[in-house]
């Protein structure tokens, strides 16, 4: 388990892909870089870290250092035959609050860089939150999104696809420390090749969340894997018995019928809201369109697609907090409702 120690040197890296730094660096790019992995029990918010790794990486992609520890979860480790940790493994392993100082310390000022960097932060920020804490993450930026803003010709998602396409060798799949060596290795030319092109990077702000005890999947909890956890399955939720009476008008109140569409972090439980939200008479929309009454959404700014959605049809967004505020008195639609919903 802890005989898997890939090279520091950036001399001895398997990548062949040669992308030279550009002549000038944007000026607007983070000073550091925390490439994360972690490997879990599961895919639910009641799931805990087995085993953890972060590459730090310099502004412009060099390694600084890598660190990597196993992590007892004091639980079933969930699915060995993937990341390859038994319990007997783990069982002199520390646990996460023996291993939290140490990584906050490699996470703290720098931005955290995964593939599918929701889920990560989502597993890192709750480990945190069962601890009375926050981690100390301001800023992640996902390596799926950034490629597919430098429009990189992948057959699929995976990480796999990206080493590849980078000619970077996978030594051991599923194993944090070789995961993040193989994402640490992809994401320096990437970046080098963002910064050529002066592109923006999708750089997202990170909301620590409130205690919750729902077992179902984080949000970003990564495709096909639906068997980690014994969480709940999703739930059929009812139509909306009133039409739509259009967007939202700013300094107005929500109305019955509306439709409205969450994204990014929030600190409530995303369920939650939208239950709360479906009682008072609104519509969940999962996408963003012209019908669109409203986007719910910390960082109306985001580089998810729902925000660009948005902000090209020029649909009203607002905050978490704001929008909890008027779910409190949201105005009865004027029509009778439908008992089973208006088509949409």
């Amino acid at each position: 388990m802890h005989a898997l120690q890939p090279p520091e040197g950036e001399a001895q890296w398997s990548a062949p892909f040669a992308c030279p730094p550009p002549p000038t660096w944007p000026t607007a790019y983070p000073e550091g870089y925390a490439v994360v992995d972690v490997e879990t029990t599961g895919l639910g918010r009641s799931d805990r870290i087995v085993s953890a790794a972060v590459y730090r990486l310099d502004g412009r992609g060099e390694v600084v250092d890598h660190w990597y520890s196993p992590v007892n979860p004091q639980r079933d480790p969930g699915p060995v035959w993937i990341h390859g940790l038994t319990s007997e493994m783990l069982d002199g392993a520390p646990t996460f609050p023996e291993v939290a100082e140490e990584l906050a310390a490699r996470l703290a000022g720098r931005v955290l860089v995964a593939h599918n960097a929701l889920f990560d932060w989502n597993m890192i920020a709750h480990e945190f939150l069962r601890m009375g804490g926050a981690a100390p993450v301001e800023q992640r930026l996902c390596t799926i999104v950034l490629s597919r803003d430098l429009r990189l010709p992948l057959p699929n998602h995976k990480l796999e696809s990206l080493a590849a396409h980078f000619g970077v060798e996978q030594q051991r799949a599923h194993h944090a420390l070789d995961d993040a060596r193989v994402l640490a290795e992809a994401f320096r030319p990437s970046l080098r090749l963002a910064a050529a092109a002066g592109l923006a990077l999708p750089l997202t702000a990170c909301v620590p969340p409130v205690e919750s005890a729902d077992p179902r999947p984080l949000p970003g909890a990564r495709s096909g894997s639906s068997s980690w956890g014994s969480y709940r399955p999703s739930r059929r939720r009812p139509a909306c018995p009133y039409p739509n009476p259009g967007r939202w008008q700013q300094g107005g109140p929500l109305v019955q019928g509306m439709r409205v569409a969450f994204t990014g972090d929030t600190a409530t439980d995303r369920e939650l809201l939208e239950d709360r939200a479906i009682e008072a008479g609104l519509h969940i929309a999962s996408s963003v369109s012209r019908l669109t009454s409203l986007l719910v959404t910390n960082e109306p700014g985001s580089w998810s697609g729902k925000a660009r959605r948005a902000r090209e049809v020029g649909t009203p967004t607002m905050d978490e907090q704001a929008f909890l505020q008027l779910l409190r008195d949201v105005a009865p639609h004027t029509s009778v409702p439908h008992p089973g919903g208006p088509p949409r």
